[in-house]
């Protein structure tokens, strides 16, 4: 790791409410970097000229799709959320996923076979599972993003400025990847906004549910379908003060998915303001096809 302090529970809260990109290498371009892709005034402009405009479906085969999840505080969780959302909870607890992967040329489906010039950028993203009511067109199978770390700048630059949803942070160091018979995952933000992790997990002989999934699920099935299993997402426009819904095509076949388990205790900079419960649960999704299908930023 980078050596920095990990935040307390109340400025890890108050950063991942407000979604504010710091970047991770201190200076001028820095500055000059966070000053636009924070900036409200041309996220207004670029939503009023391109409001009324096809969303561009964009694509990806992604591979090596590692889950985690914790049971986490569902009041403290809570506190994440803007008013009038609720948390899928159990015995008040809530699932908190952080779930890592590397793209398969990330970019817009009209592209075709030229999609294959895109770049294979890493992407961590982490979420809450919500319950209704919930806004008109989020379909019952919708998670609540609260972070999203990208390792490649360009990939950064153009979500935050041609999305409201994904409110993208770039660490100092991102990898992820196969090692031995399992994964390792290590996210660095050096002195940026992004959050940090740390996780080596390997495969399990079989599927098992840490106790505090089997109190909350009936099988093995019935958890994954719900933690991998989304047909959008929800999330929070700190430049324009509103909600953005993203429906988002995610086909997992349940007989495709790889339980694992922890080589070593997993750090997650999150959990600072979410205690967890229990141990994480943990499987991988060797490959899936995403896709996401539109944007829309909710009155």
């Amino acid at each position: 790791m980078d050596g920095s302090a990990p935040p307390t529970a109340a400025t890890a809260t108050a950063q991942h409410a407000r979604g504010t990109y710091r970047h991770p290498y201190p200076g001028l371009v820095g500055r000059l970097i966070e000053r636009v892709l924070n900036a409200r005034t041309l996220a207004r402009v670029r939503l009023a000229l391109f409001a009324r405009l096809p969303f561009p479906v964009l694509r990806s085969d992604v591979a090596d799709v590692v889950y985690v999840t914790w049971m986490v505080d569902a009041r403290a969780a809570a506190a994440l959320l803007p008013a009038g959302l609720r948390l899928w909870t159990h015995e008040g607890k809530t699932p908190l996923t952080a779930l890592t992967y590397r793209h398969g040329h990330f970019g817009p489906a009209l592209a075709g076979p030229l999609r294959r010039l895109f770049p294979s950028p890493l992407q961590s993203n982490w979420r809450l599972y919500l319950d209704g009511p919930l806004p008109p067109g989020a379909p019952p199978q919708t998670v609540w993003f609260l972070e999203n770390i990208i390792d490649n700048g360009a990939y950064v630059a153009a979500t935050r400025l041609f999305s409201d949803i994904m409110q993208t942070h770039r660490p100092a160091h991102f990898s992820h990847g196969p090692r031995g018979d399992g994964y390792a995952t290590r996210i660095e933000p050096g002195a940026g906004s992004a959050p940090s992790l740390a996780c080596t997990v390997a495969q399990a002989v079989r599927p098992v549910l840490p106790p505090e999934f089997a109190a909350a699920f009936a099988s093995w099935d019935a958890a994954v379908a719900m933690l991998a299993c989304q047909d959008a997402a929800l999330g929070w426009s700190a430049r324009l003060g509103k909600l953005v819904l993203s429906h988002i095509d995610l086909p997992i076949p349940l007989d495709v998915v790889l339980p694992l388990v922890p080589v070593e205790p997993i750090a997650c900079s999150l959990l600072d303001a979410l205690p967890a419960a229990g141990e994480p649960l943990c499987f991988l999704v060797p490959q899936v096809q995403f896709k996401v299908l539109s944007e829309q930023v909710l009155a």
